[in-house]
């Protein structure tokens, strides 16, 4: 191959050369091609299957909310829940902050103080919910599995400042006597086998 050649490239076998269209310089030129665009069906085509999928019964897609909700799967990180001790009914939490100091976007406020057999107590616990980015680190770091995420995701609110206040947070007494508090729910629970791996220690307690 020469030189004259080489510098020509549309001289390899199967070269296909595309006569593209002029483009149209007048305004009536533009018009003459957008209709003859158009007129070639994909347009009818597409808002026919518009309007049989607008009028076809019990076909729609849209959820009625907030009569009908979607389904939650049992993972998803939605609003915090604290849980209460099956054998007692008292609060899991024993104020260790370890949820307070691994949250990343420094939502969480734990207040304790000391009761009267000089135990500590929580007395005070607050989330923002308006700062929270609901990462779960505080459900995974929770070594008594205190605070989980439930399946609440309605947190609309009219202040930037949302507050989940303890009381709010924590399994009411009559829903916990009633046996409606669920002992493995939320992200960062344990899972329903997890008694197989326990092992049992010396001690005697």
């Amino acid at each position: 191959m020469s030189l004259e050649q080489f510098s020509k490239r549309d001289v390899a076998p199967g070269y296909i050369f595309y006569n593209a269209e002029e483009r149209p310089q007048s305004g009536w030129e533009f018009f003459k091609r957008g209709f003859s665009r158009a007129i070639k069906g994909e347009l009818l085509v597409g808002l026919k299957i518009v309007l049989v999928e607008m009028f076809k019964r019990g076909n729609t897609h849209t959820v009625s909310y907030p009569q009908e909700k979607l389904a939650i799967g049992p993972r998803y990180r939605a609003i915090h829940k604290l849980l209460r001790l099956q054998e007692s009914g008292s609060d899991r939490c024993i104020g260790c902050g370890l949820c307070e100091k691994i949250c990343i976007s420094n939502c969480i406020r734990i207040e304790t103080k000391l009761d009267k057999n000089s135990r500590k107590e929580v007395s005070q616990y607050t989330i923002n919910f308006g700062r929270c980015i609901f990462c779960g680190y505080c459900a995974e770091v929770c070594p008594e599995l205190a605070i989980v995420h439930s399946s609440d995701y309605e947190n609309a609110s009219e202040q930037r400042a949302h507050y989940g206040l303890r009381e709010d947070m924590l399994t009411p007494l009559d829903e916990f006597k009633a046996n409606k508090q669920q002992e493995f729910p939320g992200f960062g629970a344990l899972s329903d086998d997890a008694d197989s791996f326990v092992k049992k220690t010396p001690l005697a307690y």
